[in-house]
């Protein structure tokens, strides 16, 4: 059997850690309730809560569902959620919360993919129009789909905002322990002021799941039907369970991420410092967005994994996760910096 390849796909390609192998593997002996009814499931789902400040924690299978699970419980339909018009709300879900969830998506400019009080303000309009959907919502990415991160006072400010107009705010923490190991700080803080938290695993060393926390005991009444109506009840709920006591113990989240993000750094380091490469993005969790000429791309993409972001400007998304070694990352740099000579020289 060969040695599969190593690229920078995306945190999703990476291994399943084996601390969380090794967890599933403890809580595969016996039987035990289905569908979350098991002590250990339902202990596993406080403790996600309380680590993320919230009321409630549900367990389910992926981030799309996780997304669509928050909308629908926060928005009736004929209401909206805004959101960065880069977000993976609005681009990479296939119209699932319109379609499954039946929320309208209103995007905005941003810059790096971060949503301001300002240009959240400009989408707040028609309100009480019964020709318009009307905004109920703010999504924003923890960290976003460009790999930044909002610090604490933008965070307060955007929840401030949502507030005051009488809207909720959410998170997509997909990459949320990445932002926090990146802060310094708790998943809670990395999430503070959100109504509701979509908290992200599988892009961090889990084999498949994620966690939908709600800070509004009211808001959870309906979580348990929607989650059974979204498709996103597991009826081996242990071994979801199983994956989350691993990510909590030790903080193996906080140690997965902050891997992902040195090693993120380390690449932008090497190959910012090559002539004829540009970091498209400020680089401050695991993602390294780069501009390179057309010819070094295609030549990278013989022996390297990676997204072409934008066709347009040349642009690629370098994605590190808990398993990206040094080597890997000196591979491509060294590759980069080959391709890029070998293309102007």
């Amino acid at each position: 059997m060969s040695t599969p390849g190593r690229g920078f796909a995306s945190d999703n390609a990476a291994t399943i850690h084996p601390e969380v192998l090794a967890a599933i593997a403890a809580v595969n002996s016996g039987h035990a309730f289905g569908y979350g009814h098991d002590p250990y499931s339902q202990a596993v789902e406080r403790r996600v809560a309380e680590a993320l400040g919230g009321a409630r924690a549900f367990l389910v299978f992926n981030g799309t569902g996780a997304n669509v699970l928050c909308l629908r419980a926060a928005c009736r339909p004929w209401e909206a959620a805004i959101c960065a018009q880069t977000a993976h709300l609005n681009t990479d879900e296939c119209g699932a919360p319109e379609a499954i969830g039946g929320v309208k998506l209103l995007a905005v400019e941003s810059e790096h993919g971060k949503l301001s009080p300002a240009t959240v303000e400009r989408a707040l309009v028609h309100v009480g129009d019964e020709h318009a959907a009307q905004p109920r919502l703010i999504s924003i990415s923890q960290s976003t789909e460009l790999g930044t991160i909002y610090q604490p006072e933008e965070l307060r400010a955007l929840a401030e905002l949502a507030h005051a107009r009488g809207l909720l705010l959410h998170i997509d923490g997909a990459r949320l322990a990445n932002a926090a190991a990146a802060l310094g700080c708790s998943l809670a803080e990395a999430c503070d002021g959100a109504d509701l938290i979509s908290f992200g695993g599988t892009k961090n060393g889990l084999l498949a799941g994620e966690a939908v926390v709600l800070r509004d005991e009211e808001l959870a009444e309906s979580l348990p039907f929607l989650r059974k109506q979204s498709l996103q009840l597991a009826s081996k709920m242990r071994f979801l369970a199983a994956q989350f006591d691993a990510l909590l113990r030790d903080e193996l989240w906080r140690r997965n991420a902050a891997h992902a993000n040195r090693m993120a750094a380390e690449l932008a380091r090497a190959v910012g410092a090559i002539d004829g490469v540009r970091i498209a993005h400020p680089v401050e969790a695991n993602a390294v967005f780069a501009i390179l000429p057309t010819d070094a791309r295609e030549r990278l993409l013989r022996e390297f994994d990676f997204y072409i972001w934008s066709e347009s400007s040349g642009e690629v998304r370098w994605m590190c996760a808990h398993d990206t070694t040094p080597e890997d990352v000196d591979r491509l740099a060294a590759a980069v910096a080959e391709a890029v000579r070998e293309c102007s020289g």
